[in-house]
């Protein structure tokens, strides 16, 4: 006698919710299509190889950034040391250069920290979950200020340290950088590489698998065997790694170290996420919805900038843009269940 094990259909919720990311995803996709005409219409060249070589610069610096932060997003967390973890390892790279390290080995060492950082940020943020936002604040703030305390040893410029920068990651992050013999700033082929890759583990492989499982029942995902703590703390040591990454990479862009270089980086992070369509309470949403929230906002700053509207009234734009996407999914049965 055999027996036949067949798999459960999913159920009203799941339906539910995979129907409510997927109409974030025509509207995000829709949105960006109109943000595009726009720009077409309201500022001239926006339609270039220029502007979209700038516009795919800018966005792969976001869209590395958000990676981390959409794991924990995946989770029902959110990283908030990422900016400062950014900031940290812009300055920390040019110092460990100026101490005599090889460009490659720094490379290496800081974001190797990165992850060590991220892991300590999991695993207390995992005790005390209830105040996980404020834990990953705390450690964000203690790093970057122990990173400052370190550069500023014998200095006077404190939060900015000046160092040559290999010529290697001039190329690799400036916006007149080459990927054998294109016009095509390697930062983004980077990205691009890193998106297809996340994107596939997360559907392919028992990790990816987990973080859903984890993010949409913690229960189901224990009864299955999945540590909920490992899972926690291995998408932020990757959140840890990828900011540090993130902040290397714009010394190339910049030319210099600065401290406040990952500020913006606080809400743009979460605002792609969001406007991606991925749930902040776990388990709905995935990378490549957060590639799509990485466009749209970085096409919206190229038209806003195009139009001459300043940084504040930028981010009072997004902040209105985010309203309406938050409510598209907060709908869900899901969600309302879980709170």
């Amino acid at each position: 006698m055999t027996t036949t094990v067949t798999a459960s259909p999913p159920t009203s919720a799941a339906r539910s919710n995979n129907m409510q990311f997927q109409r974030s995803i025509v509207i995000g996709f829709g949105l960006l299509v109109l943000l595009v005409i726009a720009g077409a219409i309201l500022v001239p060249g926006f339609i270039s190889l220029r502007n979209a070589r700038s516009i795919l610069l800018l966005a792969a610096f976001l869209g590395l950034a958000s990676l981390g932060q959409t794991f924990c997003a995946l989770v029902g967390a959110l990283d908030l040391s990422i900016p400062y973890l950014i900031g940290a390892a812009n300055i920390l790279f040019p110092s460990l250069l100026v101490a005599g390290l090889p460009a490659w080995l720094a490379v290496i060492v800081v974001v190797i920290l990165g992850a060590v950082v991220g892991s300590a940020n999991g695993m207390l943020s995992f005790r005390l979950q209830g105040q996980a936002l404020i834990m990953s604040l705390g450690v964000g703030f203690a790093i970057v200020g122990a990173v400052q305390i370190y550069t500023s040893l014998g200095t006077q410029f404190g939060g900015t340290v000046f160092a040559p920068i290999p010529g290697w990651l001039r190329n690799v992050s400036a916006f007149n950088g080459t990927f054998l013999g294109l016009p095509i700033p390697p930062v983004v082929v980077i990205w691009l590489a890193i998106v297809g890759f996340t994107i596939w583990g997360l559907y392919n492989t028992w990790f990816g698998r987990s973080i859903y499982a984890v993010g949409g029942s913690r229960t189901a995902a224990a009864r299955l065997g999945i540590s909920e703590f490992s899972v926690w703390t291995a998408i932020h040591a990757i959140s840890g790694a990828m900011s540090a990454f993130t902040g290397v990479l714009l010394l190339g862009f910049s030319g210099g170290g600065f401290v406040g270089v990952g500020d913006p980086y606080l809400f743009t992070t979460v605002a792609a996420v969001v406007i991606g369509g991925t749930s902040l309470l776990g388990g709905v949403g995935g990378y490549g919805a957060t590639v799509l929230g990485v466009l749209v906002l970085t096409v919206l700053t190229s038209l806003l900038v195009g139009l001459g509207v300043d940084f504040p009234a930028q981010q009072a734009i997004i902040g209105l843009l985010i309203i309406p996407m938050v409510a598209i999914y907060a709908r869900s049965p899901h969600i309302r269940n879980q709170i």
